[in-house]
């Protein structure tokens, strides 16, 4: 989901196992926009990848797959964080493209510290440009985490070009989200809890205390199982400034600017099919996911087994299995 980069946690990585050890090339002749400060040194790109000019700089993305299935886009979530964690959904390629990419700021992608482009309208225009750059007129969008709440703004934005939507780890109603995650601190060690509360008071998110807190909740909530190499990747490249703006300090401290975002009225109005899917231990809630489903017409939900918040990593089989049928049956026929 939204995750912030701790230095204990990327230590811990020492002690994690790696695990999970004829796409056409994408290419991109557009003119590279001027990016910011914190753009990444230029570096090769792999088979079927490709950067794309935006607002505000380049994003990287990969397509995988040849297949003739209506296309999938896949939504990382964040803000702020990138979608090496979604690798594993790059299987779908056995039926159609799959297009996993980077928002600007993070990841591959271009720098970004210009808080005027993080907001939602942004990242739906910059998803709309992707779209619109691979010439295909309806997608299916698979997001997760904030990627949810990004999927379900363009799709609002877009009906028209979204055939369906699955969203793994659903927030579409983020002081919801907010309660529920406070909830669950009080079920970490007595350390954690008064690490949180001192850490709060103060206002020292860096302190080491709360750091270790933050890395107890994702160990119980966020992921089970990491792929360390994916993890190690992806703590490396997150961008600490769009997710303190947008977020807040941690996945339970929610206090940037989505703070109240909810999508809930909107939901009855939903008519692209729609799977909500979410782990047995995800810190958004199966009980909420659930009854958000229940407020979308004609959705289907899912509960991923033995699986947090990220669960493309703790169990990718259930994932892709929940996935690859929901798509089928959205396909046009």
């Amino acid at each position: 989901m939204r995750i912030r980069p701790l230095p204990a946690l990327l230590a811990c990585l020492a002690s994690l196992s790696a695990c999970d050890k004829s796409s056409e090339k994408a290419t991109d002749k557009s003119a590279p926009a001027k990016a910011d400060s914190t753009t990444p040194s230029a570096s090769a790109l792999g088979p079927g990848e490709a950067r794309l000019a935006v607002d505000g700089g380049r994003i990287w993305y990969k397509v995988s797959g040849s297949k003739t299935g209506v296309p999938v886009i896949l939504v990382h979530g964040g803000p702020g964080f990138n979608s090496f964690y979604l690798k594993p959904l790059e299987a779908l390629g056995d039926e159609r493209p799959v297009v996993r990419y980077d928002q600007l700021g993070a990841g591959k992608s271009d720098g970004m510290t210009d808080t005027a482009k993080m907001n939602i309208p942004h990242f739906v225009a910059e998803l709309d440009s992707l779209r619109a750059h691979l010439g295909y007129d309806r997608v299916h969008l698979v997001g997760h985490s904030w990627g949810t709440m990004l999927a379900m703004e363009y799709y609002r934005a877009h009906p028209e070009r979204v055939v369906s939507l699955s969203l793994g780890g659903p927030v579409m109603n983020v002081p919801e989200y907010a309660a529920h995650a406070r909830a669950l601190v009080k079920t970490l060690s007595d350390s954690a809890q008064r690490a949180i509360r001192d850490g709060e008071a103060a206002g020292k998110f860096d302190a080491p205390a709360y750091q270790h807190a933050i890395e107890e909740f994702y160990g119980k909530y966020v992921w089970l199982r990491p792929n360390a190499a994916d993890l190690d990747s992806t703590m490396k490249m997150v961008n600490e400034r769009i997710y303190n703006y947008m977020q807040g300090p941690s996945e339970f401290t929610i206090t940037g600017t989505f703070k109240d975002y909810d999508a809930t009225p909107f939901l009855p109005k939903v008519k692209a099919p729609t799977l909500f899917a979410v782990g047995d231990v995800d810190e958004v809630g199966p009980d909420i996911a659930k009854r958000h489903a229940a407020l979308t017409p004609g959705a289907t939900y899912v509960l991923i087994p033995h699986s947090a918040h990220i669960s493309t990593w703790d169990n990718p089989e259930a994932v892709l299995k929940a996935i690859r049928a929901h798509l089928k049956k959205a396909d046009p026929k």
